[in-house]
């Protein structure tokens, strides 16, 4: 388990996807390694991979990671809200939570007003919104839907009055850089944290990957507004920049910067495309979870371990020997 724990006390996340469902089609999505949503709509021979977890399954492999050390939980989707399972899932985190333990939901906003009466009962600890748009034609452009920004604003709203964390995270891009500098006061004037990414390649987004925008005209202006920058490149994942403007954070996840890499990197064939590294398990709706978001040959098959007497070991060895194989180069 050695390799697992140390994930974890390097801020290792697990992301999980409780199913590819959304209420909009963004061009960048890569749905945590499984076919996106908008590629679908582009092309239905294109389909995600057939649902096999059900709620239980999510809360047992779930439970037995948080048991083995992972203290820090991402839903995402898809639009996690989107799905049936969602509720269900998010509810049995209860019997999980720990001082130590953070469960955090990444959503696009539009469906929170109807689904607050029963997120307010979870155990959520923060609520990540992205916000990669901020007028009706950017939110159209990049993520192909006909409802107005109006509907993630007042989400976002809706969130804030319930929940202590709310947080907003923005893909830089050509369809938004002349909205970046209105993304950012609207996330100061509200005192909302925020954070700034570059793209990641992958080969979803491929055909896209001319709209990717350096980060760098972004921190030249971060640098106008203040003296306060730190750069954090300790434990896994991309190394950013963090700005604090007025008391608020803001981070700007920077490719400059490097990234985590470990054994497994060392002869990937996909390196030189790598801006991410290891930061994350993802865990998705087929059962199967995924050390690195480009490397679908790396995916652990976890189906079969549902049905042990004991499940839950059965599975935090899997993944703790997937871990382990994967950080020594073995896999």
């Amino acid at each position: 388990m050695t390799a697992l724990h140390n994930f974890a006390a390097l801020n290792g996340q697990l992301r999980v996807s409780v199913g590819p469902d959304c209420n909009v089609a963004c061009w960048f999505c890569h749905n945590e390694g499984d076919v996106p949503p908008g590629t679908t709509v582009d092309d239905a021979s294109q389909q995600p991979r057939r649902r096999v977890l059900c709620a239980d399954h999510y809360v047992v492999i779930i439970g037995a990671l948080i048991g083995h050390g992972l203290k820090r939980v991402y839903f995402t989707g898809g639009e996690t809200l989107a799905s049936k399972l969602a509720r269900p899932v998010l509810e049995g985190m209860h019997q999980f939570a720990a001082p130590d333990v953070t469960f955090a939901l990444i959503t696009n906003g539009i469906l929170l007003p109807r689904c607050l009466p029963w997120l307010r009962e979870t155990p959520l600890d923060k609520i990540k919104v992205s916000l990669h748009y901020f007028s009706d034609e950017s939110f159209r452009d990049i993520a192909r839907t006909r409802l107005p920004v109006a509907t993630v604003l007042n989400g976002i709203d809706t969130a804030r009055e319930v929940f202590g964390q709310v947080e907003l995270n923005t893909l830089l891009q050509r369809q938004n850089e002349h909205e970046v500098s209105s993304i950012l006061d609207y996330a100061l004037q509200r005192r909302l944290p925020i954070q700034f990414i570059e793209l990641v390649d992958t080969s979803f987004n491929a055909p896209g990957q001319s709209s990717a925008v350096s980060a760098d005209a972004l921190v030249s202006h971060l640098r106008t507004l203040t003296r306060h920058e730190r750069v954090e490149i300790a434990g896994v994942g991309q190394g950013r920049r963090v700005f604090t403007v007025d008391g608020l954070e803001v981070e700007v996840i920077h490719r400059a910067l490097g990234r985590h890499h470990v054994g497994q990197c060392g002869t990937c064939p996909v390196r030189p495309q790598c801006v991410e590294g290891f930061w994350a398990l993802r865990l998705d709706h087929a059962g199967g979870l995924m050390p690195c978001l480009l490397r679908e040959d790396l995916r652990l098959d976890l189906t079969a371990l549902l049905d042990h007497a004991d499940a839950p070991a059965a599975v935090a060895a899997s993944v703790a020997a997937h871990v382990a194989a994967f950080t020594e180069g073995r896999l």
